[in-house]
């Protein structure tokens, strides 16, 4: 129905997984109680045999928790995900702007201590530091923290 153009693909499954929890409840909401009503058997390889006609059970089904379910992520993903996402993106480009101006270092490198500085609070760890990025000073770690700090924060 061309909602996205071609190729843009919308995120939602981010906002499912942050409720996973929910997501599972909506479903089991309409899927539970007709357990009863279906006859199954577990297969061999590890598959299910349903062994009645259940077409009618899901031809015009009531799916009305379902999609306000789906409503409140799409809501979700429009007014929190994306930009968040937009905002990160951003950032990460402008710290990476800052390092390719300042450093000799390549991409996949530039994406690693980008990474490492988001999963230490901005800091470079001691093993990064005695590892990856042997090369870089003291001043230049700092300046690279303080950097980091003035792009994500």
């Amino acid at each position: 129905m061309k909602f996205t153009p071609q190729g843009i693909i919308f995120p939602i499954s981010a906002s499912i997984l942050e409720r996973i929890n929910d997501y599972r409840k909506v479903l089991e909401h309409y899927s539970h109680p007709l357990l009863n009503f279906i006859e199954w058997e577990k297969t061999k390889d590890n598959n299910v045999k349903v062994g009645n006609d259940t077409i009618d059970f899901y031809r015009y089904f009531e799916a009305t928790k379902q999609a306000e379910f789906l409503s409140e992520c799409i809501d979700d993903t429009i007014n929190r995900i994306i930009p968040d996402e937009v905002d990160y993106l951003q950032k990460y480009d402008e710290m990476k702007a800052w390092l390719d101006d300042h450093y000799q270092m390549p991409d996949k490198k530039v994406a690693l201590l980008i990474r490492f500085l988001e999963q230490n609070n901005g800091l470079i760890s001691n093993r990064a530091k005695e590892k990856e990025f042997v090369g870089l000073t003291n001043d230049d770690i700092q300046s690279i923290e303080d950097n980091y700090r003035l792009c994500f924060n």
